[in-house]
């Protein structure tokens, strides 16, 4: 699960870098992936963390 969701935030940075340098379109939906991207990654790294 926890490869799933930094394969997921890689893909919406990438989404976001692109957008945002390349197409200058849709600007708040860029944001928003990025958004989305920081919250997968955050939440990899929560439920990577298992205590013993």
């Amino acid at each position: 699960m926890r490869s799933i969701l930094l394969i997921l935030a890689a893909v919406l940075v990438i989404g976001w870098g692109i957008g945002l340098f390349a197409l200058k379109i849709a600007s708040g939906l860029i944001h928003i992936l990025l958004v989305v991207a920081a919250i997968a990654i955050i939440v990899s790294f929560f439920k990577g963390r298992k205590s013993v």
